[in-house]
C-alpha cells in the first residue's frame, strides 16, 4: 500500500468510529419481508448475481459454521472472479485456510476490504503482504453482531450456507448431509441485510414435522440457491476437541481446577465457558470429578460447544447449553435432538449493548494466550512476528463478561516466553484478564484485589507476572524484539466499536 491508500484506510475508519453514537444504540431490521412476498428459489450463485445485481463495490456476508469445510464462500468466489468484479468487501464471520482462493482475489483487487472475526492461512499473509487495499478490519463476536446491527457494516447481500432449507424458505442446522448445528454467527446477517440467501444441499417439503425449531425464518429469507453440496461437516473439527494427554497441559489443567474451586466459582447453579483445545478439555474434566464429588450441577455451559459439555448435559451434570457454534460433530448430533441444547445468536451470545447476553451470566471462562504482556494484555490475532493467525473470535467478549477469566497456557512454547513485556498485538486488554495459570505458576491480576484475598492462604503456587516472566526467560533468554513496518493494514476492533491496536505489514 502507498501512503495515499493508507490515509484513505485511516480516515475511513476515523469516520467508522466517530459515528458509532453507542448511548443511542438502535436495532433496526431492514430485511423482514412484507406478508405478500415469497421466498424465490433458483439453481445457481450466478443467478443470485444477476437477481441482486450484485456489481463492483458490493458488500457480502457469510458464516463459518461449516470451518474448513465449507464450500459456499469459495464457490461465490468464483462467481466473482468470473464477473472481474472490483472493490468487492468481504463480510466473513471467519476466514479459514479453506477459503484460500482469496488470496488471489485480493491480489487482483477484485477483494479490497475484508471485516471478519478469525483469519488463518493463505490469506492472512497476503494482507500482511500489502494487499489488501482498503483494509482489515478484525471484530469479537459480539462486536460483530453490533456493528452489522447498528448499520456499520452495511450488507447488500449475504449469503449464507444453510444445511436444510423448506420450501417456504425456512432454515436449519440442526438436520441434514451438511448439518453443522447452530446458525449463531448467521443471524444478524439474516435480520438485517438488505438481501438474504440461503445454499442448501437438503431441500425439504416442511420442517415443522422435521425439528422442533428453526433458526432461520422465510420472513427474513429473499432467495434460496439448491447446491449438490454446501460443504463437508467433517471439516468443522479443524481443531484440537480431545483432551491433552500432555504432562504439563495436565498440570495446568489441574491447577487450574483447583483454583476456580479455592475461589468458590464451582457451586450448585454455576455457569461457565472453555476453549475447545486439549487444556481446557482436561480442566473441565477435573472441574468435572469435583462437580461429582460434591453433587454440583452447572447451571449453564456456553460457546462453541464440544462432545464434552454434550456428555455433561446428558450426565445431567449441567443443565442447560447454550450453543453459538458447534465444534465437533457429536455436538452437531445433540443439538439436533436434546431440547436442553439451545441455538443462539451472536448478539445474544456476546453482544456489549445487550446487559443480558449470555457472557454477562458467567462465573468464569477458560481462554488460551498466544502471547500475555506484564500488564495482562493477551494477544491471540498474531503470532511474535506479526502474521496473523488467528482473531479475538469471542476472546475479548467473554473476557469481559465473566466474573473471572483464566488464561491456561505453558510458560514457553517452541523455546520461546509467553509472558513479553509488551504483546506483538493486543486482542483483549489486560483490564478484563483476571488469572494466567501456567505448569511453572499462577498470577493474579493486580487490579483483582478480591481474588488475590480469597487465595492469601493458598497452598496454590501464586507468584507475580514479573516473577513468572523472570523464570521464562532464564529458561530461554530474553527473545529479540521483533520490529514491523509503520504501514497499517488491518485494525483490531474492540467490542464497543473502538480499535485498540493495529496490524502493520510484514
Amino acid at each position: 500500500m502507498n501512503d495515499m491508500t493508507n490515509n484513505k484506510i485511516t480516515k475511513e475508519l476515523e469516520k467508522f468510529v466517530s459515528s458509532n453514537d453507542y448511548k443511542n444504540y438502535e436495532r433496526k431490521l431492514i430485511s423482514e419481508k412484507s406478508l405478500s412476498e415469497k421466498t424465490i428459489f433458483v439453481n445457481s450463485l450466478d443467478e443470485i448475481f444477476d437477481l441482486y445485481n450484485i456489481k463492483d463495490g458490493a458488500t457480502l456476508s457469510f458464516h463459518h459454521h461449516l470451518r474448513n469445510g465449507d464450500y459456499v464462500l469459495n464457490n461465490t468466489l468464483e462467481v466473482i472472479k468470473k464477473r472481474d468484479l472490483k472493490d468487492i468487501c468481504i463480510a466473513a464471520s471467519s476466514v479459514f485456510p479453506n477459503n484460500k482462493p482469496m488470496a488471489e482475489l485480493i491480489k487482483s483487487q477484485n477483494i479490497t476490504k475484508i471485516h471478519t472475526n478469525y483469519l488463518n492461512g493463505e490469506v492472512s499473509k497476503v494482507i500482511t503482504d500489502g494487499y489488501l487495499r482498503d483494509g482489515l478490519f478484525m471484530y469479537t463476536h459480539g462486536g460483530r453482531a453490533l456493528a452489522i446491527e447498528r448499520g456499520d457494516i452495511e450488507i447488500d447481500v449475504a449469503i449464507l450456507g444453510c444445511p436444510t432449507v423448506d420450501k417456504k424458505g425456512n432454515g436449519t442446522g440442526a438436520i441434514g448431509k451438511s448439518a453443522c448445528g447452530s446458525l449463531g454467527y448467521a443471524l444478524s446477517d439474516v435480520k438485517y441485510a438488505k438481501k438474504v440467501v440461503l445454499v442448501t444441499d437438503n431441500l425439504v417439503d416442511s420442517l415443522d414435522s422435521l425439528v422442533s425449531k428453526y433458526e432461520i425464518e422465510a420472513k427474513y429469507v429473499d432467495a434460496v440457491v439448491v447446491l449438490d453440496s454446501i460443504g463437508d461437516a467433517n471439516g468443522i473439527v479443524s481443531g484440537t476437541t480431545k483432551i491433552t494427554k500432555d504432562p504439563v497441559g495436565l498440570k495446568i489443567a489441574r491447577d487450574t481446577a483447583s483454583l476456580l474451586a479455592e475461589l468458590g466459582l464451582i457451586y450448585n447453579g454455576f455457569s461457565m465457558q472453555t476453549g475447545a483445545g486439549g487444556t481446557s478439555l482436561a480442566t473441565c474434566a477435573y472441574c468435572k470429578e469435583y462437580m461429582k464429588k460434591n453433587d454440583i450441577k452447572a447451571k449453564f455451559a456456553t460457546g462453541g460447544i464440544t462432545g464434552y459439555f454434550v456428555e455433561m448435559l446428558e450426565e445431567g451434570l449441567v443443565e442447560n447449553l447454550y450453543d453459538v457454534q458447534c465444534f465437533d460433530l457429536k455436538a452437531v448430533k445433540s443439538y439436533g435432538k436434546n431440547p436442553n441444547h439451545h441455538g443462539m445468536s451472536a448478539s445474544f451470545y456476546a453482544n456489549p449493548y445487550d446487559e443480558n447476553c449470555i457472557v454477562n451470566k458467567l462465573d468464569f471462562v477458560i481462554l488460551g494466550a498466544t502471547e500475555i504482556d506484564k500488564n495482562f494484555n493477551v494477544n491471540v490475532t498474531t503470532d511474535s512476528h506479526g502474521n496473523i493467525i488467528g482473531g479475538s473470535g469471542g476472546h475479548a467478549d467473554t473476557a469481559h463478561g465473566a466474573n473471572v477469566t483464566v488464561i491456561t497456557t505453558n510458560l514457553v512454547k517452541s523455546r520461546m516466553p509467553i509472558i513479553k513485556d509488551k504483546v506483538t498485538t493486543i486482542t483483549t486488554p489486560g483490564e478484563d484478564i483476571d488469572v494466567l495459570v501456567t505448569e511453572r505458576g499462577i498470577a493474579i491480576n493486580p487490579l483483582r484485589k478480591d481474588l488475590l484475598a480469597k487465595l492469601e492462604n493458598t497452598k496454590l503456587n501464586i507468584k507475580t507476572m514479573e516473577k513468572l516472566m523472570a523464570i521464562s526467560e532464564k529458561l530461554t533468554g530474553k527473545p529479540k524484539v521483533q520490529t514491523h513496518s509503520d504501514e497499517v493494514v488491518g485494525y483490531v476492533i474492540y467490542r464497543d466499536g473502538k480499535v485498540i491496536d493495529y496490524i502493520y505489514k510484514k
